[in-house]
């Protein structure tokens, strides 16, 4: 154990550096006005970073993962703490948008697999694991079995991800005029925040967390903590009102980590990457927005939540840009959770198909 904290003392003062970069970065987009400025800052200014230190040295920035994850379960104890004992009515009422998922997720692999294939020029394998709308971990984990390319699949989930993060609270802001940040919509408290909000908050996160993983479920240690917390609010449990600093650092700590993911590759195939991942969340955007100008009028949600509930996003970045919106963040996570289990489920099913063959 001693021998493990000796290890980790000479790697902190590079995970200081990028944090602090990352702090520079959320700062100057906030004093830029651009949306949610803590996540897209730091993500941006520490994703350069990664990319030319890796070019100059060959050496990927240390960011440890169990950081990421407690503040990941802390999200979801936010996004939970917005759900109240009325919203329960509203659950039965979402089943037109949830079934919507499935055909969606059909036409977003085909549409996917088609760019990647044909215009990206992909073997077959990489193209398919490539093209799932959803499961990053999984979609590079069962690609990676399958014979795909690890590297190129990693960077096309990545960049889907950070894609959509960037492009949805854009087009919100051209849209409405207002800026999405962490200043905007969220139900949380601006306030100085007792102790024992502080603590209590933390208990949920860390056992919502081990909970979330002992049932493995998708994005378990978000979505444990989320459910642990919906169901105590909802029940008049716990009355929650999270500290709004602390949304600001949860998005700051998962912006810099998805930073420095991108030191693993060259910019020219990043770029080559990315020219693709563009053109695949764009058509899939207008596919989405589609549909929810179509079930928008008869949902509980808002057209603004069925459009990022249909995003091709991770959970976690949807349920802060949601919550950053104020747009019904439970319900927005509830139909990302069945998205992506859905096409993890499926894909592996096909591969299983195509293994027994």
């Amino acid at each position: 154990m001693f021998s493990d904290l000796r290890a980790l003392v000479p790697k902190l003062p590079g995970l200081l550096l990028l944090l602090l970069l990352g702090l520079a970065g959320a700062l100057s987009a906030r004093t830029l006005g651009l949306p949610i400025p803590f996540l897209l800052g730091s993500l941006v200014f520490v994703a350069t970073y990664a990319i030319v230190t890796f070019a100059r040295t060959g050496t990927r920035p240390w960011y440890p993962k169990p950081l990421r994850t407690t503040f990941i379960a802390v999200i979801g104890v936010l996004i939970g703490s917005t759900f109240k004992a009325d919203m329960a009515g509203e659950l039965p009422r979402i089943w037109i948008t949830i079934l919507a998922m499935v055909p969606f997720v059909f036409a977003a692999h085909a549409i996917g697999y088609g760019i990647f294939r044909h215009i990206g020029r992909y073997d077959p394998v990489t193209a398919t694991y490539a093209a799932m709308p959803g499961g990053l971990i999984e979609a590079v984990s069962l690609g990676e079995k399958a014979g795909g390319d690890v590297e190129t699949l990693s960077i096309q989930h990545f960049l889907r991800i950070v894609i959509v993060v960037v492009t949805i609270p854009t087009l919100f802001y051209l849209w409405t005029g207002e800026t999405v940040g962490s200043a905007a919509g969220q139900h949380l408290n601006a306030s100085p925040v007792e102790v024992t909000d502080w603590l209590l908050i933390a208990t949920l996160a860390l056992i919502g967390g081990v909970v979330g993983i002992k049932l493995r479920l998708p994005a378990g240690h978000m979505i444990g903590p989320l459910a642990l917390t919906a169901t105590l609010q909802a029940t008049g449990v716990v009355d929650i009102s999270g500290p709004a600093i602390l949304l600001n650092g949860a998005q700051l700590i998962v912006g810099v980590g998805l930073g420095a993911t991108f030191a693993r590759t060259t910019l020219r195939h990043l770029l080559s990457c990315l020219s693709l991942g563009i053109l695949v969340v764009a058509v899939l955007l207008g596919l989405g927005f589609g549909i929810a100008t179509l079930l928008a009028p008869f949902s509980p949600m808002p057209f603004e939540a069925v459009l990022i509930s249909f995003a091709p996003g991770g959970v976690t970045e949807m349920g802060l840009i949601a919550l950053s919106l104020g747009v019904s963040p439970v319900l927005v996570a509830a139909h990302h959770l069945f998205r992506i289990s859905f096409t993890v489920t499926v894909i592996s099913i096909l591969a299983r198909r195509a293994t027994s063959r």
